[in-house]
């Protein structure tokens, strides 16, 4: 199979994938930009039906592929899951989703609402990804992996198309920071990039520190597996390297960097003076027990932090962590450190098993 990232199909892509996941809003981050000394540009990708840029290569992919007569199938953390949802339904394509035991439940959910067979099974990712592709074996489905399929790297490189707008202005971007998980939004954008500005603009990719094994595969130049992937960026939180995505980042990207959760959130303490994007079911009022004031909407206990997106609220909200636009509410239990009187428990999104209300301030 022919794994090869194209130019010219990710500019088919920028006209032809669903208008609702193209052109997102882009902006200078003034409070970022002010700390680090250097002009800081941010792509919201969380403004659209899924909360994430994923619906980009999904709604691409199946427009490459068209119908297959056994649906198809694949594994997800939840964000790729929804996006395929919402790309085979528009379509009337059946599709499965193979995700993890202890997967987000508001993701779980949304795949579902969006018309996606969900079946829980494994561990983790990497665990629910070789039973997705038992149950293609098994059933005849078109498997779809992600880091794999050269189409759904395109659909996520028309963010590049995008952000190539800023160079047309003779506002040159140095670097881009992209995060790493199976490598198709790093090898997409990195296609473009290294296309279009190979001696302007650097391509750093960016791996969390408790799922290092891209990292670690990159450096070593072969795929190096981990034991455990312990990261709240749970979207990005790969155990099993694809190794056609390692290839292909031998050309795509520069380097490769990790962070940890603390300086995930370290950010949002410090940095972000708006959530866009709080991604997560949180309780609204003014008591002591509320993460939102809805009249306010100021997020207790984080001065000058304002919530502006109505994805508080559970019927618009899909599981989402958006480091760095976004992630208010389902941290709050962790940055507050002991002066409000909020609950883990009345924090609803990412608890793993009572290890937030393990976590939480004592009162």
């Amino acid at each position: 199979m022919d794994s090869s990232i194209s130019v010219d199909r990710i500019r088919e892509a920028a006209e032809t994938i669903d208008p609702v996941f193209l052109n997102s809003p882009q902006y200078v981050c003034e409070p970022l930009s002010a700390r680090l000394g250097v002009t800081t540009v941010l792509k919201v990708e969380c403004v659209n039906p899924i909360r994430s840029f994923k619906g980009r290569g999904a709604d691409y992919l199946l427009h490459r592929l068209g119908g297959q007569a056994g649906g198809f199938v694949c594994a997800s953390a939840g964000n790729f899951g929804q996006g395929m949802a919402y790309a085979a339904r528009k379509r009337g394509d059946r599709l499965t989703v193979f995700a993890a035991v202890a997967a987000s439940p508001l993701k779980v959910e949304r795949m579902r609402a969006l018309g996606a067979d969900v079946v829980l099974e494994g561990a983790d990712f990497d665990a629910a990804k070789a039973a997705a592709h038992e149950h293609a074996r098994r059933t005849g489905a078109f498997y779809v992996e992600d880091g794999l399929k050269p189409e759904i790297a395109e659909g996520a490189g028309t963010i590049a198309v995008e952000l190539g707008r800023l160079n047309q202005r003779q506002e040159q971007l140095d670097a881009l920071f992209v995060p790493l998980g199976n490598g198709s939004l790093v090898n997409g954008i990195g296609t473009w990039v290294k296309h279009s500005y190979p001696d302007a603009t650097r391509v750093i990719a960016v791996c969390a520190a408790g799922a290092p094994a891209m990292e670690l595969s990159w450096r070593a130049g072969t795929p190096v597996s981990t034991e455990t992937a312990d990261t709240i960026a749970d979207g990005i939180a790969v155990r099993v390297p694809v190794p056609e995505a390692l290839t292909a980042m031998r050309a795509t990207v520069d380097e490769v960097m990790l962070v940890t959760d603390e300086e995930i959130l370290d950010w949002v303490a410090r940095d972000a003076e708006t959530a866009l994007h709080p991604s997560c079911t949180c309780r609204m009022g003014v008591d002591d027990m509320s993460v939102v004031d809805p009249e306010t909407m100021r997020v207790h206990g984080l001065d000058g932090l304002r919530v502006v997106d109505a994805s508080v609220f559970p019927y618009v909200t899909n599981g989402n962590i958006y480091a760095p636009v976004m992630m208010v509410a389902e941290k709050a239990a962790d940055l507050i450190r002991g002066d409000t009187p909020l609950r883990a428990a009345n924090v609803d999104f990412y608890r793993r098993q009572g290890e937030h209300a393990e976590r939480a301030p004592s009162r």
